[in-house]
């Protein structure tokens, strides 16, 4: 046979691979990393949650059996410790700037009654201004709402 008189079809190379729609592994990364990302941000804020409750709680069994400070200084520590958990615990915006009947009506969103506006709890708030110090009486009474308090927030999701 006479090789130019064969009907042959010159070599064509295959057309070049597109990258629409990707392969399965991409699919499986575009679902993994947003559900890892969220995961870790989650398991970051609850981890932060539960080290600053352990922490207070510590602090405040501190507080309440040193029998060095006076009514006036364990007034201030619960003062700071509560305030330095909510602003841990919550965002910050909703509760780092609040003073006064806000900042103890925002204390009694977590437990039952108003125990801080209407009860003990307004030691917070206008203990230090008084003329009179508190009583140890009172500032074991604010001692046993702060722990409720912190309770309330262990309780509370993350």
């Amino acid at each position: 046979m006479n090789p130019t008189l064969l009907d042959l079809k010159d070599i064509h190379e295959p057309e070049a691979i597109g990258w629409w729609p990707p392969a399965v592994g991409w699919w499986i990364l575009a679902v993994t990393i947003p559900l890892l990302i969220i995961f870790l941000v989650w398991l970051y804020k609850r981890l932060t949650r539960k080290t600053a409750l352990k922490t207070a709680n510590k602090i405040l069994a501190r507080i309440k059996q040193d029998a060095t400070r006076d009514s006036l200084q364990k007034l201030s520590d619960l003062s700071i410790l509560i305030r330095r958990v909510a602003i841990s615990v919550s965002p910050r915006t909703r509760s780092a700037g609040l003073t006064g009947r806000q900042w103890l009506e925002f204390l009694d969103t977590s437990v039952k009654g108003l125990p801080f506006s209407e009860g003990i709890g307004q030691l917070l708030a206008d203990g230090p201004y008084r003329k009179t110090p508190p009583t140890e009486l009172e500032i074991s009474q604010l001692i046993g709402l702060c722990e409720d308090w912190l309770k309330s927030q262990t309780k509370q999701k993350s």
